[in-house]
């Protein structure tokens, strides 16, 4: 069990005083398992912080701007993979299949693709399946933080947390912010969106060791889902011996 895979995708969950009040217990929790890197647990520190000490509708309504709003940044992974093609579907199952034969049962509105829910699963699962599983969506995670750091938010320190703790080339190096105003501005906004829908013709996701051949494969009752790895220029990184 990994406790530190919960506390990252609790900092994820919508803002409530709940959150806000359990913030020095997830970070005691990430200073204790010491998985990370002492930068990287400054920098969820600092995203603590600013859960905890900021106005709770103020961190509501900026949570909805980053992540209920627009593709980019969702947290929901097969949007990235499948948008709403019927494909979408048959890869929910799969998932659920995968939690179910680790004996997690959904007990959430929320779909079984949501980055957090996923994170609570892992954290309860060895670290070996967990480092698989993640690593088959590195490029996923990595993008949700790209984008998170261009508009300035400090919850890109959650994605660039777990690729620091399965070995994977951390976010790609670009300026903090983009020139201010309102998030990206509308011209980056459209460009970003644009190159998200191409990504998505570009191939599909393919389940099972095939998925991935360059991964061996694993025992069934190890099974995770597997996401197609984009081979797009500086986009996956590699492993951390």
């Amino acid at each position: 069990m990994t406790k530190t895979f919960k506390a990252l995708g609790v900092l994820l969950t919508y803002p409530t005083f709940e959150l806000q009040a359990a913030a020095g217990e997830i970070l005691a929790v990430i200073e204790a398992e010491k998985r990370l890197p002492a930068k990287n647990r400054a920098a969820l520190g600092e995203l603590i912080a600013e859960l905890s000490e900021s106005e709770l509708v103020d961190l509501q309504e900026g949570y909805v701007a980053l992540f209920d709003r627009g593709r980019a940044t969702s947290l929901n992974l097969f949007e990235h993979v499948h948008g709403e093609s019927r494909e979408r579907g048959p890869a929910m199952l799969d998932l659920m299949q995968v939690y179910a034969s680790g004996g997690y049962s959904l007990d959430s509105s929320e779909l079984p693709d949501y980055l957090p829910l996923m994170l609570e699963f892992l954290s309860q699962r060895p670290f070996a399946q967990a480092d698989d599983m993640l690593s088959d969506c590195a490029h996923i995670i990595r993008r949700i933080g790209d984008a998170l750091a261009r508009r300035g938010s400090h919850y890109q320190a959650v994605p660039a947390a777990l690729l620091a703790m399965i070995g994977e080339a951390g976010l790609s190096p670009r300026p903090a912010r983009d020139a201010d105003p309102d998030e990206l501005g509308e011209a980056a906004l459209a460009a970003e969106q644009a190159l998200l829908d191409k990504d998505w013709m570009d191939a599909p996701v393919v389940f099972g060791p095939e998925g991935a051949p360059d991964c061996k494969p694993v025992p069934a009752a190890a099974s995770v889902i597997r996401f197609m790895p984009r081979q797009q220029p500086g986009e996956r990184g590699s492993r951390n011996q």
